[in-house]
């Protein structure tokens, strides 16, 4: 089995056998690097990262400990710094302690058993560092990834602790409140009380002690308002222990549309007889119907299926017209042009499994013709 690396710790000072003595007690346990120029132990510490812990003495020529381990904290924050000093420097090391510069300092002359307890925890300590950075970085991955699947719902999602706290909240969540800030940390209540949010502040107070239940609301709007469904859940960990809720909001300013864009392709599939007038007109009324939908202003998931269903419906309704009329009008019209006209449409209608009898007959009667070449030059629709 691979051995872990060992951990690294570098030492500086001025002294040779300050050095020596001090790769002796440590050379066992850690792989150690020395520098007798606190310059060139910032090279060493850039060049061998990451360097687990530093000693250094206080007192050497063009740099002192202090500003060295300074240096250090700077550009390699997570090595933990410790100083050798005497009892003359302990007000300059002192303060480097109460700036966060030195984890510890250690007094000369030193015992050596002391001295390795004293750089085992340092090395604990930064080993401890880099393992919380891991973890955060980690963390802030997941919350990343959480956020992007949230915003991915067909619906906003504001998630509350039981102080009313909001603790989450998805894009669709924001935009429906028209806040641009993150909301979390701030109190429910108080993002509900802004103007224009009466009816949904009222709804979801409604909804707080009713599980199961949804209330709908309008919300104004610059141009058309929206119209919201919405729903409180209870959340809990896995243990059952309440966490808080979640208010759930589904954008539906787009069913009336839809009810509408329901009948009138009902109006085609459901009614008996000649079925070019009715394409006719529902051609007109779909168009009509792009219209509102482009006019509302609303951008919302189902507002934008709407759009494309009922383009791809009008890009039916339109080449089952073209096809008839060229069978109609045309001795020979290009037989594969139809076919292609026909499955372009039959992928195109809503509802594959309900094509109007009249399309059926207006299909076999190109299939016909493209293995006969005899076109009667007849309507079908």
């Amino acid at each position: 089995m691979t051995s872990l690396p060992r951990s690294r710790l570098l030492i500086v000072d001025d002294e040779d056998a300050i050095l020596e003595t001090m790769t002796y007690t440590f050379e066992d346990d850690y792989e150690v690097l020395t520098a007798t120029d606190p310059r060139r132990g910032l090279d060493l510490l850039d060049d061998h990262a990451p360097v687990a812990a530093v000693i250094t003495d206080q007192r050497m020529p063009g740099m002192t400990g202090v500003e060295f381990l300074t240096r250090v904290f700077e550009k390699h924050p997570t090595t933990t710094r410790m100083i050798l000093t005497g009892f003359a420097d302990m007000q300059a090391i002192l303060r480097a302690i109460n700036d966060g510069h030195v984890y510890a300092y250690i007094s000369k002359p030193w015992e050596p058993d002391q001295l390795k307890q004293v750089v085992r925890r340092a090395v604990d300590h930064h080993l401890l560092q880099v393992e919380n950075q891991r973890l955060l970085a980690e963390l802030r991955q997941s919350n990343a990834l959480l956020e992007a699947t949230m915003d991915r719902l067909g619906m906003g999602a504001l998630a509350i602790d039981d102080a009313g706290i909001v603790q989450a909240a998805n894009g669709p969540a924001k935009s429906h409140l028209r806040i641009d800030t993150d909301p979390r940390g701030r109190d429910l209540r108080e993002i509900l009380a802004r103007p224009g949010l009466e009816s949904l502040a009222a709804a979801v107070s409604t909804l707080m002690g009713d599980d199961g239940s949804f209330l709908e609301v309008t919300l104004p709007r610059t141009g058309s308002p929206i119209r919201l469904r919405v729903a409180v859940e209870r959340l809990a960990d896995a243990a059952g222990r309440p966490l808080g809720r979640v208010v759930l909001m589904r954008e539906i300013s787009h069913e009336p549309l839809r009810r509408s864009f329901e009948e009138i392709v009902a109006s085609i599939v459901e009614e008996e007889g000649p079925l070019r007038g009715r394409i006719d007109a529902a051609v007109g009324a779909l168009r009509a119907l792009e219209e509102r939908v482009r006019r509302s202003g609303i951008s919302s998931p189902g507002m934008g299926e709407l759009a494309e269903r009922t383009s791809r419906t009008v890009t039916a309704l339109e080449n089952w017209l073209a096809v008839d009329d060229a069978l109609a009008d045309e001795e020979f019209p290009d037989a594969q042009l139809l076919v292609s006209r026909m499955r372009v449409a039959i992928a195109r209608w809503p509802l594959p499994d309900e094509l109007p009898a009249r399309v059926r007959e207006l299909s076999k009667r190109v299939e016909s013709y493209y293995e006969s070449g005899e076109n009667p030059k007849q309507r079908v629709l």
